[in-house]
This record gives C-alpha cells, structure tokens and sequence, in this order.
C-alpha cells in the first residue's frame, strides 16, 4: 500500500472546502494502473464539481486531467508497460487527478509521442481533445468562414484560434481586458471585442458586414447567452461549450426560428473520445500540430497542490490565460 497526497473535499462550496490529504494508492485492479502524476491539468470545469453543478457522491477527489509515468499494471493490461509516459482526462471515472499518485482506467490513457512532454500534455488534453473536435466534428468548415470565440485568452480559447486559422477562418475572439485581447490576438484572433465595454452583437455585425457569423463558440453562458444568437448569421450555429457565468435560463425553442433559423447544440468531450478509433484519430492530430510548432500551448499558471484553494480562486475570477497546471 503507497501513501500519497491528494485534493478531495467533503462537501460541495466554495474553494475554501478543497483540502490536501494523505491518501492510501493500493495495487491496480484488472484493468487499470498505478500512475505517478508529473502534471495535472487545472480546467474550469473542476469548478463544477466543487461547486455542485455536477452532481457527484460525496466526498470525492478533485480533477480529471494528468500526465505522468505508469508505475504498476493491474491485470489484463497489454497496450501499456511500466515506464510509459501516458496522458488522461475523462469526466467521472476519471475523477482525482489532483494527486501524487493514483489508480486509473488504463482505457482512459494515452500514450504520449516523443514531441510532448507531460506538463504540455497536462495543460492540453482535456483542452486540446475539446477544439480537436469543436474544430473537425460539430460543423464542416469551409475556409473564409467566420466564427465568434468567447474567452478566446483561455486555454481552449488560444488553442482554437491557432486551430481555426490553420483551416483559413477568420476569428472574433472576445475579452474581458487589453491585457488579454493581447494574447487572443497574438494567437490567431483577427479581430477582437472586449465586451467590458463594447456590445458583442453589435460589434461582430459591423465587421461581418452585417451578416453574422457561422458558429459562435460560448463558454461564458447565461450573460453572454443573447448576444451569442444575435451574433449568428441566418442558420448559424450556437455552440454552448461551458456556463461559467452561470446556467442559461430556460428559453422557448421559437426563439431559435425568430432570430433566423438558428442552431443550437451542448457537446461533451466525453461523447466525443468514448470511441477509441475517434480518440486515437483526435489525439493524433492534436499531438502532431504540437509537436510540429504549428500549436503552441502557452502554460501561463503553475501551481503545487497546496495551492489548489488559490487555483480555484483565480480561476473563478478570471485571473488566468492560457493554461494552468500543478506541478507535482
């Protein structure tokens, strides 16, 4: 039996209920592997989890995403050997990444190339496997397409721009400051909109020519639900990928036909990587843009277990760009 620490908290609250504990890791069961973490991914949905947005038995470990180096196979485990370096992010079955050691689904690793390191691995999975599939699964797109990308200073938002120019769009990212409109701009962001101060809708029709765009990528939710649809072109598509302002409010489908036909859909990673082949073929491409320079990650926030309260504090306030890790 290994002692190890680990994030896990007993009750779902503020970041103040996240807590450092010391932790027994046993040996893998058939089917899985004893991990040690190098990296472990910090993503706004963690939020969710510790906050009750997603429902999960109580108490429980924090995270879903980490990179690190097998240790121990359990039973029936061929596609992986000790010493591997592999990545993960999944959603309940992966649950407890923020720790030192742990025990994992072995059909929830990936197996990392040469090119990717594990902090980078750790920064990128959950968001990288997320444009890999908002970029080549939700909408067929067509170079010299627009689309209008909230958050686009976040870590999925740099990695989208970069993605999006690669297929030949044109990108409206939008911010919350200068600082960041920065970073969305040097990262691929045609044209910026920082909504503090600006109308969103407004805005992207007077550089769309009035048109709209084709899809509008909104992590953001209920404050920038509205101007989302406003933004949209007549049949456009609305892709609801986060709420971190809170949950949309219930609205009549009508609505959708009243502002031009418009599409809406809410994805989940988790039914995009659940067949191994497409998870194979997402990661693949993911993994060879990074490796080749053509994506950068940018890890802009690095943080010890310890400070997990922290992380979740700067995140909820917006403090971050790019992509934050614990370095174990």
């Amino acid at each position: 039996m290994t002692l190890t620490k680990a994030v896990r908290f007993h009750e779902i609250g503020t970041p103040d209920v996240l807590t450092l504990e010391q932790v027994e890791v046993g040996s893998p069961k058939a089917g899985e592997v004893r991990l040690r973490h190098v990296a472990v991914g910090l993503n706004y949905a963690d939020t969710y989890f510790r906050n009750g947005t997603y429902p999960i038995p109580m108490p429980n470990g924090m995270g879903v995403e980490a990179s690190g180096v097998i240790e121990e196979l359990g039973e029936g485990v061929t596609d992986f050997a000790v010493g591997d370096r592999v990545t993960y992010t999944g959603f309940i079955n992966t649950l407890g990444a923020y720790s030192e050691e742990r025990l994992v689904p072995a059909n929830a690793l990936i197996k990392l190339p040469e090119g990717i390191s594990c902090e980078t691995a750790a920064a990128m999975t959950m968001r990288g496997l997320t444009s890999a599939y908002l970029m080549r699964r939700i909408y067929d797109f067509k170079a010299g397409d627009t689309i209008l990308l909230h958050a686009a200073a976040g870590g999925v938002g740099l990695i989208v721009s970069q993605w999006a120019k690669l297929l030949g769009l044109t990108v409206i990212g939008t911010t919350s400051s200068e600082e960041k409109a920065a970073i969305a701009r040097a990262h691929g962001c045609d044209h910026v909109i920082n909504y503090s101060h600006e109308n969103v809708a407004e805005r992207v029709r007077e550089l769309t020519n009035g048109v709209g765009v084709n899809v509008v990528f909104d992590s953001v939710g209920k404050d920038t639900f509205m101007s989302s649809l406003d933004s949209l072109k007549r049949r456009g598509l609305m892709v609801c990928v986060g709420t971190a302002s809170g949950p949309i409010a219930e609205f009549n489908p009508v609505l959708l036909a009243m502002k031009g036909s418009l599409y809406i859909t809410r994805p989940a990673l988790a039914d995009y990587i659940a067949d191994p082949a497409e998870k194979k073929a997402l990661a693949d491409e993911l993994f060879d843009h990074v490796a080749s320079g053509r994506i950068k990650i940018e890890i802009n926030q690095r943080y010890e277990l310890k400070d997990a309260v922290q992380a979740h504090r700067d995140l909820e306030a917006r403090k971050t760009t790019g992509s934050s890790i614990f370095v174990i």
